[in-house]
């Protein structure tokens, strides 16, 4: 096993395009996100190509995980960037087949740092659907408190979930 210790997060490459068409278009996702549409890959080719990478231009910041030994094993986003009041959203995602090895916590303890000495923002807050105790459990480890609860907050298609907004201060 690779140690988790040694991840790091990097930004997107054209390369990255097979991975984000997978994540952005696995339903199972997104009951736990705000996507409810498939991406073709000419839309996530042409989003990798023209970010600037620059969170100010683009209010949001794509990062990929990479393991120990260089293997995508994920992707973490600052999103919904205020400037103004110095707080984001922020998102991971680890592929299948890498999860439960460690590589989650330390990608958010990183991004948090990145936020932080980088970014320079107050803080993060993540938005987590109630059922996902892994997700909730993830936050929690990395420092994250329960902010609030919305009732009836995701849909699923089904119902509807509520949501626990976890936060963290830098």
């Amino acid at each position: 096993m690779t140690n988790a210790g040694t991840i790091r997060l990097r930004a997107m490459e054209p390369e990255d395009l097979d991975m984000l068409y997978t994540i952005e278009n696995d339903r199972e996702l997104w009951d736990i996100g705000a996507t409810n549409v498939p991406y073709s890959r000419y839309v996530l080719h042409d989003y990798i190509a023209n970010s600037s990478g620059d969170i100010y231009t683009d209010r949001e910041v794509r990062l990929i995980i990479e393991n120990g030994v260089g293997e995508t094993v994920g992707l973490a986003d600052i999103t919904n960037f205020d400037a103004k009041n110095r707080h984001a959203e922020v998102g991971i995602v680890i592929a299948r087949g890498h999860r439960q090895k460690g590589y989650a916590l330390k990608a958010l303890e990183q991004v948090v740092d990145y936020a932080a000495r980088v970014v320079h923002l107050r803080q993060l807050y993540a938005i987590i659907n109630a059922d996902n105790e892994a997700s909730l459990q993830l936050f929690r480890k990395a420092g994250f408190s329960d902010a609030a609860t919305l009732k009836d907050w995701l849909y699923d298609g089904i119902i509807y979930h509520a949501a626990v907004v976890m936060q963290i201060f830098l």
